[in-house]
């Protein structure tokens, strides 16, 4: 079925689509773009917590002055003007504060971590709701302070005093529970956790369907470069960080062409190289091309919108920091690898997304790669296997995971892969061990075999 953002706008023409129509189909993948900008940082939540508040000193205070029924006439105006003035002065002062700690937090973080996982940060709803609520508490005192004045008639407006007291008191509890929160928030555990926990977010989106126990997967479709000679060129560098399909198939299906992205989700495209080809590229007009362009989300970093091996890497770049000689923590390796193996296991545990798009039914229009079981186990688990030669207890760590993922996949070919692995770790332990380590793992390598070989259930 055509989608309704295309047959409600699409208006043909000799030169291909007109101009109102082109920004209009261009609002779905740039509003999700932008809401997961905003989503992801310190903008939303805070700017509407605080205008929410100001916005309710600012009422509140005006009813209490055109209405002297609320406002207490014997009160001194200069007294509700100087709990209002400390009271914002004093939230500002631990607005700084609270930045500082972020910062400090940020940048320990960074440094000890990823610099990738700054992200997940700047995403915590409790570190947003700390900013919105101090911020808005400030905007509350300083939209109530022009209502408490002696002239033309001395206002005291009283109600909007206890509230700012009451907010007072909600900031004061509130920068113990941050400071608490943030003192979990930068621990190696909850991180790793948190990040795992987006992934799996990220493969309920991207992979939707359970695995099958047979899985029959379709021919591959032969692609010569011969025939699908016409090159859609990205016009901007950066990564693939999300794919419109619907977008991409009813363009293509509405100049009755059909396109290979070349660029799968996550990798880098520089300007002016190919980001599709195109077969029959002579019925594709410019416009179209356009079209097809504005259906990938192209920026300087790659994010969690698609990205299943985004979140797998950050979770290595923390390993294999905490296995570097600088560092030396292989507890952190261990727990690294404790949660990608999580990760590993929900991506058995699902089918991959399609690479072919049909549209009607048996006509491709749209073959797009993705990256599969495999490409994600050797993220997950190569670079940690080339770096933990000389490090047992993360070796076995290794080979338990590897058993762990294969004992939860009914397919034979991930089993017969994670065996294959587990004697490459066996292997590169062989150069830097003695053969009292190399024992255990020879015998969790045995284990891992036997699982590799058992037939599935």
């Amino acid at each position: 079925m055509r989608p309704s953002w295309l047959s409600a706008s699409r208006i043909r023409s000799a030169g291909g689509f007109h101009y109102t129509e082109q920004v209009n189909r261009r609002l779905p993948i740039w509003l999700r773009q932008v809401m997961y900008n905003l989503r992801g940082g310190f903008l939303v939540r805070p700017l509407a917590i605080a205008i929410a508040l100001g916005c309710a000193g600012a009422v509140l205070s005006s009813l209490e002055e055109s209405s002297p029924a609320f406002s207490a006439s014997h009160a001194d105006p200069q007294v509700a003007q100087i709990i209002l003035a400390g009271i914002a002065a004093s939230i500002m002062t631990v607005v700084s504060i609270v930045f500082a700690i972020l910062l400090m937090s940020l940048t320990l973080a960074s440094m000890q971590f990823s610099p990738r996982i700054i992200i997940s940060f700047s995403r915590d709803r409790v570190t947003q709701w700390t900013l919105g609520i101090f911020l808005g508490t400030f905007c509350y005192c300083m939209a109530a302070l022009p209502a408490a004045r002696s002239l033309p008639r001395p206002v005291a407006p009283w109600l909007t005093v206890l509230g700012a007291m009451a907010l007072a008191l909600v900031c004061v509890a509130w920068l113990l529970f941050f400071i608490h929160h943030i003192s979990h928030a930068i621990s190696v555990s909850h991180i790793v956790d948190r990040i795992a926990s987006e992934t799996e977010a990220v493969i309920g989106d991207v992979m939707p369907k359970p695995r099958r126990p047979i899985h029959l997967a379709a021919p591959p479709i032969p692609f010569d470069p011969g025939d699908w000679h016409t090159a859609v060129l990205s016009e901007a560098s950066g990564y693939v960080r999300f794919v419109d399909l619907r977008r991409l198939i009813a363009v293509a299906k509405s100049c009755h062409v059909k396109a290979h992205a070349v660029r799968r989700v996550g990798q880098f495209v520089p300007a002016g190289t190919p980001l599709l080809m195109i077969y029959k590229g002579e019925r594709l007009s410019p416009e179209a091309a356009d079209e097809l362009r504005a259906g990938f989300d192209i920026g300087p970093s790659r994010t969690l919108q698609q990205d299943i091996e985004f979140g797998v890497l950050q979770i290595v770049d923390i390993a294999l920091k905490a296995i570097s000689p600088a560092v030396n923590d292989p507890t952190t390796a261990i727990n690294c690898i404790d949660q990608l193996s999580r990760i590993l296991i929900r991506v058995a545990a699902h089918e991959s997304p399609e690479p072919h798009y049909y549209d009607p039914p048996g006509i491709l229009r749209l073959t797009l790669p993705w990256i599969g079981f495999e490409g994600l186990l050797d993220s997950a688990f190569e670079q940690i296997r080339l770096y933990a030669k000389a490090d047992m207890a993360v070796s076995l760590r290794l080979l338990r995971a590897l058993a762990d993922i294969g004992s939860s996949t009914p397919a034979p070919e991930f089993r017969a892969g994670m065996a294959e692995r587990g004697r490459r770790i066996v292997a590169g332990c062989a150069e830097k061990l003695g053969e009292h380590e190399l024992r255990q793992m020879r015998s969790r390598l045995e284990t891992l075999e036997k699982i590799a070989a058992a037939a599935p259930e």
